[in-house]
């Protein structure tokens, strides 16, 4: 697997590697899925599913890091395999994704909406505060969405003493779902 080279900085920490990994087993993306991307700001998460997916669309409402993202996307070589568009979901969404990941809690009532009224298959988004994890899980579970939360705690080692301590990163609930059912059509709750 290539590693996701981020040379540009958005002033917004990127999806932590390990976090990823998590996510992308989540989305599961083959060559004809249509991935899409809210609140792109580095790109980490775009660009791996890039590398995965037959199309890709990234979102994101602020210039400055729709350009970082660009620019990361150009340093791995995947600039051209990216639709990117300069919008504020949910206006700028397409009606035919596959998979759908929020990576930020900015208007996620209404990216949720859009994702049950067009039938998106897998809807993944990343929460770091817990209040908002709470919310959006409620969000998820009156849309008829959620099938899974996870709580992910990264920490890393390094030396003390001679020894190996450890720096724990801040957790992430990862949410899980479906705007489909296990036949890829809508379900009952959706229509």
């Amino acid at each position: 697997m290539a590693q996701t080279r981020l040379p540009h900085d958005a002033k917004a920490g990127p999806t932590k590697p390990e976090v990823r990994a998590v996510l992308r087993s989540k989305l599961s993306l083959g060559p004809d899925d249509h991935f899409v991307e809210v609140g792109s700001c580095t790109g980490a998460v775009t660009a791996e599913a890039a590398r995965d997916a037959g199309r890709v669309t990234a979102l994101e409402r602020k210039a400055d890091r729709l350009e970082t993202t660009r620019k990361n996307l150009d340093a791995n070589g995947l600039a051209d395999a990216v639709d990117l568009r300069n919008a504020e979901a949910p206006d700028g969404l397409p009606e035919d994704a596959d998979a759908l990941f929020l990576g930020g809690s900015r208007n996620y009532e209404g990216v949720l909406d859009h994702a049950v009224e067009t039938g998106v298959d897998r809807v993944v988004m990343n929460v770091s505060r817990l209040e908002v994890a709470g919310d959006a899980t409620r969000a998820f579970r009156e849309r008829g969405l959620l099938d899974e939360v996870v709580q992910l705690q990264v920490s890393h080692g390094y030396e003390l003493a001679g020894a190996t301590s450890f720096d724990s990163e801040n957790p992430v609930y990862m949410l899980v779902g479906s705007a489909t059912g296990d036949d890829g059509e809508p379900t009952e709750a959706d229509r």
